[in-house]
């Protein structure tokens, strides 16, 4: 298992390959540095969004990145101890995401490209979570649950790619628990000293029967369940803890289980959860007892790099610049609000930083 260190010296004195990278593509605006060579991150600085009340707005949150991009470029270059000069390339996230937010990100990353003269290198978000998940834990080969705010998918790689396995067919977990805390009055902010909302709240509740648990082969759905769970609030607002714990229990199990049939299903040893909700202390704790009859392996990412942040798109960026892939022209450098996992090469697997 690798952990981050700070670095005593400039990147530049050890010859080492070094990356930026800038991550947009939902509510935070992160800035990371990555080097080749030990510590290999360099930097972590982040802003993050939180609306007063209601959602998420793109328009609200490109304007929130567009005021604080440059606090937090030079707060990750001063972190990092290296001049711009030093910048091998910037790598930058243009999707999956809100496409307001991916172009401030890919703005600021053209004008950096252009004006150090090096390498822009395209990151696809969801690649960017497994790659730090799999540096950060030290599995290499594993069957991936990425839950986040956004996206609810079970993959594994196979063939040059990640394939998808499974995947929500409606909304995805990390949405469903928001829109219920949203709709419910327990948040924003979703997020209370480490935990979700309705992880505090279902800490005083118990199981109720007649929730929906959809589980299509390894498919899952969560759309009826929020239904359910709204429309039993509505009916009966004193039962939230009890609710919330329902909600919980059966969102968490079920993508559980259809991570078990993805286990079983390639043969592999080795299970990774990233994406926000890899946050969450009681999905790992369903995840560590369900490897065990497999006799496979979990191992938790650091709370710190389970959300949207720079360091994962840096690393990312550095795999495929040593690979020569994703490097992009900055005129040509589109943002794409809907680019899947399974339509990027991974060349570079199963190594990654520190093995290449």
């Amino acid at each position: 298992m690798v952990s981050a260190a700070t670095p005593s010296s400039s990147a530049r004195n050890r010859g080492s390959t070094v990356v930026l990278g800038i991550e947009s593509t939902a509510h935070t605006f992160g800035v990371g540095i990555v080097s080749s060579a030990p510590p290999y991150i360099l930097a972590d600085a982040r802003r993050q969004y939180i609306p007063k009340e209601g959602g998420i707005l793109p328009r609200e949150v490109a304007q929130f990145f567009s005021r604080v991009a440059g606090d937090v470029l030079r707060e990750a270059l001063s972190q990092a101890g290296v001049d711009p000069r030093d910048i091998s390339g910037v790598a930058v996230a243009l999707g999956p995401g809100m496409g307001p937010a991916l172009r401030v990100g890919a703005t600021v990353a053209r004008a950096l490209s252009s004006r150090l003269g090096v390498p822009l290198i395209a990151v696809n978000h969801a690649i960017a979570h497994i790659e730090i998940a799999r540096f950060l834990t030290g599995l290499r080969d594993p069957v991936v649950l990425y839950v986040s705010g956004g996206n609810t998918t079970v993959m594994s790689y196979s063939a040059g790619r990640y394939r998808v396995f499974g995947e929500t067919l409606d909304i995805s977990l990390g949405n469903m628990l928001d829109t219920f805390a949203r709709e419910t009055g327990l948040g924003p902010p979703y997020v209370v000293s480490g935990k979700h909302v309705v992880d505090i709240c279902a800490e005083k509740g118990e199981f109720m029967r007649g929730f929906p648990y959809v589980v299509k082969g390894q498919d899952v759905s969560y759309s009826g369940l929020l239904t359910a769970a709204l429309r039993a609030y509505k009916r009966n607002p004193e039962s939230l803890p009890n609710i919330c714990y329902t909600l919980r229990e059966i969102g968490f199990s079920s993508s559980v289980e259809v991570t078990e049939r993805c286990l079983a299903h390639v043969g592999k040893h080795e299970v990774i959860l990233t994406g926000g909700v890899a946050a969450n202390d009681e999905l790992n704790r369903k995840l560590s007892i369900m490897v065990r009859p497999h006799n496979a392996r979990f191992r938790r990412i650091p709370k710190k790099y389970a959300g949207d942040n720079g360091v994962m798109i840096a690393l990312t960026g550095l795999l495929e610049l040593l690979h020569g892939v994703g490097i992009v022209e900055p005129e040509r450098a589109f943002i794409r609000q809907r680019w899947r996992p399974d339509r990027v090469d991974v060349p570079w697997y199963p190594k990654t930083l520190g093995d290449v």
